[in-house]
Order: structure tokens, then sequence, then C-alpha cells
């Protein structure tokens, strides 16, 4: 397994080894010990599955509040997204800072999304498939967002114009968003 650091702070790649021939492929996507070894301590209890069936759809920019806080890692097994992460905890070095990443069925990376980031995705294909493991239940009165075009953070999305859900169009800007997240060095 490949662990592969980003510009934001505490945010990872994740490659596993992937074991191909004429056939197909094979990879464990997720061994706990593997990933604690590498550093990736969460204990996750609930996986997620979504489904995007044309190119464009946006699902984002989402987050939940602490106690509720979760961390993520997020797949793409059909298709390809450009996956966005916000980070939101005040004093990190790279508050306010975003970075996007391809994931697709093609490069089998995954995404360390950590607790105290807003996340989304633009699916880059149709019928894109995204699975995700998380260490909290999801918590609908700790569910909050930020706008996926808010002017401040510059997102640059693969599109002009998103599919997004009625939810998702009406989530504030950061500046304005409840935001309970401090960052520690660790």
């Amino acid at each position: 397994m490949k662990i592969i650091e980003t510009s934001l702070q505490d945010v990872k790649i994740i490659e596993t080894a992937v074991f191909g021939d004429h056939r197909g492929f094979f990879t464990e996507t997720y061994t706990k010990d593997k990933f604690v070894e590498a550093g990736i301590t969460h204990e996750f209890i609930q996986d997620n599955h979504s489904l995007s069936v044309e190119p464009g759809v946006i699902r984002g920019m989402h987050y939940q509040l602490n106690p509720k806080a979760q961390t993520k890692i997020v797949r793409a097994t059909t298709g390809a997204i450009y996956d966005v992460l916000v980070d939101m905890r005040k004093g990190s070095p790279t508050y306010g800072k975003w970075e996007g990443f391809i994931l697709s069925e093609f490069n089998h990376r995954q995404l360390l999304v950590p607790a105290g980031f807003a996340h989304g995705f633009c699916t880059i294909t149709g019928n894109v498939n995204v699975e995700y493991k998380v260490d909290e239940l999801y918590s609908p009165e700790h569910d909050r967002g930020i706008a996926y075009d808010d002017p401040d953070l510059g997102i640059n999305w693969p599109i002009n114009k998103g599919i997004l859900s009625e939810k998702d169009t009406k989530h504030p800007q950061l500046k304005d968003a409840e935001n309970n997240f401090i960052w520690e060095a660790k």
C-alpha cells in the first residue's frame, strides 16, 4: 500500500496493490492492519454507496458538525469523479484551502477525508458509483454544507453548470457556515 501526502494538512491519497491479468483485477480496498500500520487508525463503522447517472452531477460540499464529524475514505468503483475537499478547521495551516483529485475505476485511488473538511465531488463520466467508509453514523441534526460555488474559495470544477440537489443549491459560503472545527497539531 502506498500513501501519498497532499497539499492539504492531513489529507492522503491511498493506493492499494492492484493485481491484474487477462480476467481483470483484484485489490484489497481496506485491510485494517495495513491501514493502521500506515497511520490511518480510524474505526470505520458504516459503508455508503451513491450512484450518479449523468456526467456533471455535483454532490456537496458536505460535512457533519462535532460531535458527529466524519472521517471518510472515498473511492469511485465505476466511472470517474473530481473529488474536492475544503479545510474548515480553524487554526489549520490550510484553513479555507481546497484541493481536487481524480478518483476513478481505472486509477483505483482512494482519498482519506479527515473530519473537519467539507467534501464533495463532480462526476466526470456517467454511471458513477462512489463508495465510502465513515467513522461516525449519519446524523441529520449535525448535517451541514457549504456552497460548491463559494466565490471566496474559487473551486475550479471541471464543468460550467452542475446538476445539484435542491439542498446542495442552498448551502452558505464558508465564511457564513456553522463551523465548530478546531485544528490540533499532531
